[in-house]
């Protein structure tokens, strides 16, 4: 009689809740990076724009020298003993993480007064490089353990849905206590409306209960996931926009694109710029919408936490809009669409020098696009990809690196341009964040149409650079399992601090 193989067991309820509280602290981490650090070093501490932003671009400089060196690494590693190698790297990066990240919020330690500013911008330097090491190590383990514990195409998208999930909680827990930490000064005697250098223990509390919540759910990841014995080398490394439904034909009808092919190929570069556009969208939005806030509108420091929340709420509500509006009109009018709800916005903030309770219909608005035009980009990347998915993580990896530095060298270009001459805010602040917002909303937005133009005008075409049959023409791009993934809400929290 046949010997039947035995299906593997599907992953317990209680093994995928485990597995996907291991990015929690990432993403806490993340929100409160992004969202904050502008702020909390030159609003609270009273840096100087230059140190404010060299650290954010040497922190994006360290993420993306980061990821590829650690996910070729991390591959190839035996992990500790019995542990396994994936798990082994996620806890030597959550550990990278708990060490140094309360450090970057929270005052140097021996500075005084009369401190130079370059002491503090080589004090605060190693931690924020231990941080993104950490961050990055944590993020490539986390997603690689996805095809090692389950096997199923099934399995694979929820065990992402089950990701997002914690990602949608850690980044509403960043702003929902940053509200209750903000409200429950009211009461202290040297409470004050606007930020000030007796706001550090608002930044310090939140940092501190950030990481022990997120030391938590690491360890609830450590204790609960189990991972399975492979011998190094076995399995390809996933990067954040990494499609996992990948279903390679038997036989490839043409040559296969490595790195270099790509490098060749006019929709790579078609696609980069448009992605590119989008994250900057995106990033430099979330890291001014609060300076904008307290610099600009002069609103008071609650709205630091509760606009920054009302805008990740309504890009995840819109985000389970994009499926049928893919159907319905395409990938390229769903972008255009997203990018129209952009410069809905900037046209509001210019016509509306001073705002308050309408600000949260702004914030609406600008989530709403921004989740638009994000989902979109990472559809059209995988389209870009289509059946080429053995190098599907270098055309992810440039894009990210490529994002990463164009958006830390906009921060350092925008802090260069301040024009208060002093670490302290000038009445030339309320115009210079009014016009930050409108250009790097409204500004790249049209940019981003000038590069979907291209894109419509001349498709997204691969051309195959080898010997084959048939001659040379090219080939649309697309196609396969690649896309499926992309067009996810799950696609939302690709890039991380980024």
């Amino acid at each position: 009689m046949a010997e039947r193989s035995a299906a593997p067991a599907e992953l317990p309820l209680r093994a995928r809740l485990s597995f996907a509280a291991g990015h929690f602290l990432n993403d806490l981490c993340a929100s409160l990076w992004f969202t904050y650090l502008l702020l909390y070093l030159h609003s609270v501490l009273g840096y100087g724009h230059r140190l404010a932003g060299g650290l954010l671009l040497a922190g994006q400089v360290a993420d993306g020298l980061c990821t590829p060196l650690l996910g070729y690494e991390a591959d190839r590693s035996a992990g500790c003993g019995r542990y396994g190698r994936r798990k082994s790297w996620h806890l030597a990066g959550t550990t990278c993480v708990l060490v140094s990240f309360p450090f970057i919020f929270n005052p140097c330690l021996g500075c005084k007064d009369n401190t130079p500013q370059w002491a503090a911008f080589i004090y605060y330097l190693p931690f924020i490089i231990i941080f993104q090491f950490g961050w990055a190590a944590t993020q490539i383990s986390h997603l690689s353990l996805i095809p090692e514990l389950v096997t199923s195409d099934h399995e694979k998208v929820e065990l992402t849905a089950f990701r997002y999930a914690f990602t949608v909680m850690a980044n509403i827990t960043v702003y929902g206590l940053a509200w209750l930490l903000l409200n429950f000064q009211v009461d202290q005697p040297d409470h004050t409306e606007h930020l000030g250098i007796q706001d550090v223990p608002i930044f310090r509390n939140l940092s501190l209960i950030v990481v022990g919540l997120g030391a938590v759910f690491s360890f609830i990841f450590h204790l609960g996931t189990k991972e399975k014995p492979y011998p190094p080398g076995s399995l390809p490394q996933l990067e954040e926009g990494t499609p996992l439904l990948q279903k390679e034909p038997t036989s490839h009808p043409h040559p296969l694109l490595i790195w270099k092919d790509w490098l060749l190929e006019p929709a790579f570069y078609q696609v980069a710029v448009l992605y590119m556009s989008t994250r900057l969208i995106v990033n430099l939005s979330q890291t001014y919408i609060t300076m904008y806030l307290t610099n600009s509108l002069l609103l008071p420091k609650k709205y630091i936490a509760t606009i920054p929340l009302v805008m990740y709420i309504s890009g995840f509500l819109s985000s389970f809009l994009m499926k049928p509006i893919n159907k319905w009109i395409g990938r390229n009018l769903t972008y255009f669409v997203g990018i129209l709800v952009i410069l809905a916005f900037a046209s509001w903030v210019i016509l509306a020098r001073q705002m308050g309770g309408e600000i949260y219909g702004a914030a609406a608005l600008l989530g709403a696009g921004s989740a638009t035009i994000l989902v979109t980009s990472l559809s059209m990347t995988a389209d870009l990809i289509g059946t080429n998915t053995h190098s599907g993580a270098f055309v992810y990896g440039a894009m990210s690196f490529t994002d990463k530095m164009a958006n830390g060298l906009a921060v350092m270009a925008i802090q260069n341009l301040h024009p208060c001459p002093t670490e302290l805010c000038c009445p030339a602040c309320i115009s210079f964040y009014h016009w930050v917002m409108v250009l790097v909303t409204g500004g790249i937005a049209i940019a981003a149409i000038a590069s979907l133009c291209c894109i419509m005008v001349w498709p997204i075409r691969i051309r195959y650079h080898g010997p084959r049959e048939g001659g040379g023409s090219s080939v649309p791009a697309g196609g396969g399992m690649a896309g499926l993934a992309a067009g996810t809400p799950a696609a939302l929290s690709a890039g991380g601090p980024s």
